[in-house]
């Protein structure tokens, strides 16, 4: 399986995905201008890593900031991994004074069947 890299810019988060390293990352800020073409392999990769997933995974978000139609697409990759729920496990990080990112991953966690683990840092 490929790994797929996306270096982030001021708009995009860097995203990381590694099935061999055992790394699936997003940080920084997601406010693409084109939402659903910026995430397109992203989701096409998940897609193909639940076929035949590791046994543990960490999906780890660092993000700082996403718009809301990012936040429609974070969803979206979240509900891919209940296909295996008992191999992932969503660390969410957030900064001690970002309450507003803490509450969207408490908001994902009671949408999504997949366990979640919050840090602050």
């Amino acid at each position: 399986m490929d790994v797929l890299n996306i270096k982030g810019t001021d708009d995009t988060p860097t995203v990381k995905m590694d099935k061999d390293a055992n790394v699936i990352e997003f940080s920084g800020r997601s406010l693409p201008e084109n939402v659903a073409e910026f995430y397109k392999p992203v989701m096409d990769w998940i897609d193909e890593y639940v076929t035949d997933p590791n046994d543990h995974i960490d999906v780890c978000f660092k993000l700082e900031y996403f718009n809301t139609a990012s936040s429609k697409m974070l969803l979206d990759i979240l509900l891919k991994f209940e296909a295996i729920p008992d191999a992932v496990t969503i660390k969410w990080f957030s900064h001690e004074d970002e309450e507003d990112i803490e509450d969207a991953g408490k908001e994902y966690e009671d949408i999504v069947e997949v366990p979640f683990e919050f840090i602050k840092y």
